[in-house]
């Protein structure tokens, strides 16, 4: 399974800057791909990169860090969470319970029981992954999740940090980078042609050289076509040969 994209929410930098460097050792599971000091900035920052795991403080200069969640499932599908803070408030504990954190975890935040909740966010996106049916792929989406049988996609194509997928039935946005999608699809079906581009090496059913074209079709007839740059062309070639 690929790496937890995460941000770091803490107002105070000594904890702020000792989390991160606990989770530096802890790198071959998490990315951490932002940190924030402000309600406002974990706002902006979540709604930006999606992550899959967030560290939160529950206090966040006076704010409180449920209210942040709250208003945020209004919009996107929650990442898994841990919450940091400094006192065992049962109020708190309970709102996390609720929300179905991943784990609690008080300060000074001891290394191992941040490496085994760090461990309980992987085995709960892994047991998400494989609760998928056979054949079919999970996106995520703003409101949750897609899940798409791999056969119908017949390309994705990047939009910013999001991307398109394309099925003979339908244009889906999801959350997730190009390069993400990558790393996850199955190779033996999919391939990337150029920045933008990953076509379904299955689905094709004819190109045009001169055009920079390439046509899909679906088991029920349906035809889609797609158009390359010159460079995605000659790359497409070159995988089949």
């Amino acid at each position: 399974m690929s790496k937890l994209k995460a941000i770091v929410v803490e107002d105070e930098r000594l904890p702020r800057l000792s989390l991160l460097a606990k989770l530096e050792e802890l790198r071959h599971t998490v990315e951490v791909v932002d940190a924030c000091d402000s309600y406002e900035a974990a706002r902006m920052s979540i709604l930006t990169h999606r992550p899959d795991l967030l560290f939160l403080d529950i206090q966040l200069q006076g704010r409180d860090s449920i209210q942040l969640l709250d208003e945020l499932k209004q919009t996107i599908t929650l990442p898994y969470v841990i919450f940091t803070t400094a006192y065992s408030d049962r109020k708190y504990l309970m709102s996390a319970i609720k929300l179905s954190a991943v784990d609690y975890l008080l300060k000074p935040i001891d290394k191992g029981e941040l490496a085994a909740a760090v461990a309980k966010a992987a085995d709960r996106a892994e047991a998400d992954v494989q609760s998928v049916p056979a054949g079919k792929l999970c996106f995520k989406s703003a409101n949750g999740r897609i899940i798409v049988a791999a056969d119908d996609i017949a390309y994705i194509k990047a939009e910013g940090n999001y991307s398109h997928v394309i099925t003979f039935r339908s244009m889906d946005l999801v959350t997730e980078s190009l390069l993400s999608l990558e790393q996850r699809l199955p190779a033996e079906m999919f391939v990337r042609v150029d920045r933008s581009t990953i076509v379904n090496l299955t689905k094709i059913y004819r190109l045009n050289n001169q055009q920079h074209t390439c046509t899909f079709l679906s088991p029920d007839g349906q035809t889609l076509q797609l158009k390359l740059t010159k460079s995605g062309m000659e790359q497409l070639l070159m995988q089949l040969g």
